[in-house]
This record gives C-alpha cells, sequence and structure tokens, in this order.
C-alpha cells in the first residue's frame, strides 16, 4: 500500500516555525518552487515504496534483467504499468511505451591459453587468470595472424592537450598494448586525477580500431580501471550486446590482461615494463615495438537480440514550453545469468542488480509518481526514460540520444539515477558533472533547501561521469545532473562513506551478490530522490533551458541542436 501525505499551508508554516532542520521541511522559497503542495507531493516519496519496487525488480525471478531475456522483458512490462497507472502517456514514436533497439548478441569461445613468442621462446596466458579476450567483429570469426606487439602508452590522441601517442606510426594489423586510463599526474594535463573519456576501455578500443590495429590489450590494475579484475572476469565474459555494426573500423578482437600476464609479455620482449610506463608519460613518446608477436582465433556465436527503453511523458503546463521536456533516466537493466562467484555462492549465477541500477529505478519511479501527483503540472513535460543495455556501453541511452521523440534542442535537461545510497542519511550530496553547467545553480538551491552540501564528483578517477547514461545526452548536447549520493554519513566518521562504497566495488559490483539485504539502509537514498524530484521541479519551470558554461567540451553539440532548431 502506497502512503500518502497530505500537508496544509498551515501545518507547513508551523513546522518551519518550529525550526525543524530535516531535509524537505523548510519554509517555501521565494520563487515559488518549494510550496506546500509541492512538498506535499515530495513526501508521497517513501523509503518503503523505494524498497519495494527494489525488493520487486531485482528478484530471482526477473533473472538479472540482461538485454534480451524475458527478465529483460518482464521489468520493461512492469515499469510501462506502473507509468501508465500514474498517469503518464506511451511517448515512443511509434506512440507505444517501448523504444526497441535492435542488438547483436556475441558469445566469444574464449580461448583456454593464448601463446606469445619472440624468436623461438614463448609462454602462454591462462584464460579467466591472466586474460579475457573479446571479439571486435560482429562475425562468426575472430582472427588475429602473427600480430607484432607494440605498446603505444595510453593509446589517445587529444589535439586539444597536444597530446599523441601514436605519432602517425603505421599500425596497420599490429596488436597494441596500452595502459589504462588517462594521464593522471599532472593537474594541469587531461584535467589531473579526474578521469575523463580517454581514459574509458571504450574509447581505448575505438582508438586502437582507428588506427587500423588488428587487436588491442589494455592492461588492467585495480587503480586504474577503478574496479577489481573480477569484474572484468564476469562482465567480459558471456554474451556480450553491440548495436548492429556501420562503417566505423573494427578490431579483430579486444583484450584485458592483469599486471602480472603484461609483465610476463614486456619480459619476453627485453622490455622493463616501468620505464616504459614512465616514458608513455611525456608527450614526446613513441610506441615501442615489443618484438613479440601472437596469434590468437576464436569462434563467435551471434545472435540477433533487441531490447527498448520505456517511455512515458507527462504533458506540461504552459502552452509553449510544454513543447520542450525535462528528462529523467535510469537503466533498467543489468547483467543477467553469468558466472557464479565461487566465493560466495557457487548456486548463484544472477546478477540480480540491486544497487546497480534496480536501485535506481525505483528511486525514479517514485519521482515520477510524485511529480504526477503534483495539482498543477510544471511548465514543461516531464520524460521518463527507464534505458537499457546500459552495461553493455550505455547502448539503450545512446539509442535514445541518437533517436530523441522530440528534437534534442528541446531536451531542457537531464537528471540521471544510477546506483543509489544503501547505507544512510549524508549530510552531502554528490553532483556528478558539477562545473559544468547552469545546472550548478539548480543543485545547489536544492542541496541548501535540504541542508545539506553540494559536492562534485567524490571518486574522480574512476571517471563515472563516462560511465552512466546522462554522458550519451551529453554527446549529443543536453546538460545532465548525475545524482549520487554522498559519503558524509550521519553517525559515522567522516571516512566511513568512502570505505562502504570501497567494499561494495570490491565485493558486490558487478557480482551474483548484489542483492538487497535487511542491512540496506534507504533514508539516503530518500534524500536523493526528493532531491531529484526537486531539482526536476525547477528545471521545468525556469524561463531558460539549462546551458553548458561557455567552453566546456560539450557546449558545441548545445548550440548545434539549438540551431537546427531554427531551420
Amino acid at each position: 500500500m502506497r502512503a500518502v501525505v497530505t500537508l496544509t499551508l498551515s501545518a507547513f508554516m508551523l513546522c518551519a516555525c518550529e525550526g525543524s532542520k530535516t531535509p524537505d521541511q523548510k519554509a517555501p522559497a521565494a520563487d515559488g518552487v518549494f510550496t506546500a503542495e509541492a512538498v506535499a507531493a515530495s513526501e508521497t516519496i517513501t523509503a518503503e515504496d523505494i524498497r519495494a519496487t527494489v525488493a520487486e525488480i531485482a528478484s530471482d525471478a526477473y533473472e538479472g534483467r540482461g538485454p534480451g531475456s524475458p527478465g529483460d522483458a518482464k521489468a520493461r512490462a512492469y515499469l510501462a504499468k506502473e507509468l501508465a497507472a500514474m498517469g503518464y502517456k506511451p511517448a515512443a514514436a511509434d506512440g507505444g511505451w517501448e523504444q526497441p533497439f535492435a542488438l547483436i548478441g556475441i558469445n566469444a569461445s574464449q580461448p583456454t591459453s593464448w601463446t606469445f613468442i619472440r624468436e623461438g621462446e614463448s609462454f602462454a596466458l591462462q584464460q579467466s587468470e591472466e586474460f579475457i579476450v573479446g571479439s571486435g567483429v560482429q562475425a562468426e570469426r575472430s582472427t588475429v595472424e602473427d600480430g607484432e606487439l607494440v605498446f603505444v602508452g595510453y593509446g589517445i590522441q587529444a589535439p586539444e592537450y597536444d597530446w599523441d601517442d601514436f605519432k602517425g606510426q603505421d599500425l596497420t594489423g599490429k596488436v597494441l598494448v596500452m595502459l589504462n586510463n588517462d594521464p593522471d599526474f599532472d593537474p594541469e594535463l587531461f584535467e589531473g586525477e579526474r578521469r575523463l573519456y580517454y581514459g574509458r576501455w571504450m574509447y581505448k578500443y575505438q582508438s586502437a580500431a582507428r588506427q587500423g590495429a588488428a587487436g588491442a590489450i589494455i592492461i588492467h590494475t585495480t587503480p586504474s580501471a577503478g574496479y577489481p579484475w573480477q569484474v572484468v572476469q564476469t562482465s567480459w565474459t558471456g554474451e556480450q550486446f553491440e548495436l548492429p555494426a556501420g562503417d566505423e573500423p573494427r578490431l579483430q578482437m579486444a583484450a584485458w590482461v592483469t599486471e602480472d600476464a603484461a609483465r610476463k609479455v614486456f619480459t619476453l620482449g627485453g622490455q622493463d615494463m616501468d620505464a616504459l610506463i614512465e616514458s608513455a608519460k611525456k608527450r614526446d613518446f613513441k610506441p615501442v615495438s615489443l618484438k613479440v608477436r601472437t596469434s590468437i582465433s576464436f569462434d563467435n556465436a551471434l545472435a540477433d537480440a533487441g531490447s527498448a527503453n520505456v517511455l512515458g511523458i507527462l504533458e506540461g503546463s504552459d502552452p509553449e514550453l510544454k513543447k520542450e521536456v525535462v528528462v529523467y533516466t535510469a537503466h533498467h537493466d543489468h547483467l543477467g545469468i553469468g558466472l557464479a562467484d565461487m566465493n560466495v555462492n557457487p548456486d548463484d549465477r544472477i546478477y540480480n542488480g540491486a544497487r546497480d541500477n534496480a536501485s535506481g529505478v525505483a528511486s525514479l519511479l517514485e519521482i515520477a509518481r510524485a511529480i504526477a501527483s503534483l495539482p498543477e503540472r510544471p511548465r514543461r513535460s516531464i520524460m521518463i526514460a527507464f534505458v537499457g543495455a546500459e552495461e553493455q556501453g550505455l547502448l539503450g541511452s545512446k539509442y535514445f540520444a541518437n533517436n530523441p521523440p522530440v528534437p534534442v534542442g528541446l531536451i531542457a535537461g537531464d537528471i540521471n539515477y544510477d546506483s543509489m545510497n544503501i547505507w544512510g542519511k549524508t549530510r552531502d550530496v554528490a553532483f556528478v558533472g558539477m562545473g559544468k553547467s547552469s545546472l550548478d545553480a539548480v543543485a545547489r538551491q536544492v542541496a541548501d533547501y535540504q541542508g545539506r552540501e553540494l559536492v562534485g564528483d567524490q571518486f574522480p578517477d574512476k571517471g563515472i561521469y563516462y560511465r552512466s547514461d546522462q554522458f550519451s545526452l551529453a554527446i549529443v548536447g543536453v546538460p545532465g545532473l548525475y545524482v549520487k549520493g554522498g559519503t558524509d554519513f550521519v553517525g559515522h566518521p567522516k571516512e566511513w562513506g568512502a570505505e562502504m562504497v570501497g567494499a561494495y566495488t570490491t565485493r558486490n559490483y558487478h557480482q551474483p551478490s548484489d542483492e538487497l539485504t535487511d542491512d540496506w539502509n534507504f533514508e539516503g537514498m530518500l534524500d536523493d530522490a526528493r532531491f531529484g524530484f526537486w531539482a526536476g521541479l525547477i528545471m521545468a519551470n525556469a524561463d531558460e533551458k539549462q546551458a553548458w558554461y561557455p567552453g566546456d567540451e560539450f557546449e558545441a553539440a548545445r548550440l548545434k541542436s539549438l540551431e537546427e532548431l531554427e531551420q
């Protein structure tokens, strides 16, 4: 049973006069956003309701919501039914709830070993323990024949930083070995410890393919990846999904190796890996042949698959502004059924994805319900987008951004939820992407209202901004507010929150153990959900759409989308 809270204006003012400092219970601001009616709507979002939705879609009945699976379809049907019951209308181009997109499923037959050779000497790496390999092509066979290994540092071309790891060398047919992350030793270069898109595995494989390489190998370390090797083992084995390939260059194979495995390769080539890593930190670095060659072939089982984004819209009240939309995003998918975690439960193969991202879906569902309960709708329309195949590389949100139901220039801004706070109330709230757009003022207004400290990305070295769905919309120009739980927990030392996040990443991230348990504390998630409710209300009622700060990396795309509206 959903709890419905009503609050009269007099009762609200009495609460305020008594000096309450609890979130969401302060006197209305002068701009009229935090009205008694809006407060009442925000309080329909409850921890109990969020928990109930997490319990539903993170249950074994949904089989981990893998793309194209029965559990995926079941989750989408559940979300569409809920949106319909709230009064939202289907928002897909065909008039339905689902925006379908095609996927190619690729299940690479992992070789048990991988041999590397130099002048008659050789050794073999062992699958899973030392390497994981995936197909770079949507074909039944991936093959690299006698490929020369070349160390290319970070594998980055970034003209704006006067950085080119390739230096015009002909790397056609080579196997490129590259470091994870981007150069993080200089705060004036690549924004220091803040990981940019250049540090993401997607960029690195794409970069290698543009050089004509046959394959690419990323050297994994936990600090440079932001997650342990076990995440590579579970996330990169079994069926992988991609949008159908276009005419972009492709690798034959894309691999990860452990740091120890990489050292074996460098040693075979007579190279000091540590010395080469140091040389890669300089602009004048040039690719270095390791004098090592390798061949690898494996079969790929291909399947036509598909998933869909679930889209609902609540029409705005302003005759002019209602054609514009504020979009909320959260990915409904996870990893489905895969390898068991032998250290936890050898019988559990379902990747329930309770925190990642049933928690974000549940929070967004309750936000949508609260907005729909307002006696007067916001000026702009509200679009709820539950996007799919995020775990495969933001595929659903990429499709949405490239095929939006409304012109992208009419999207006023995006609010994204992914992997929420499960440990309790915090004194702070994190805005991943702070410092890039006018959304700073929106977020600060809400944080002030809630009596919380607004902070930026608290784990900048992990590149979180480029790992969730608001990034897909940013690429086409839409400013986004990615809401994350803070780390300054009430009743705990300051360092406790970061320790909890770190422990989750080590033990549960992309593992079958990411399940709802009795020790989850939803009070912080509740505050963060209400934060998004207020932020969306401000964005929907503002006179202007949100904008990137001048010179931001996404400003040009925004200006282009606005120009297209005038054509």
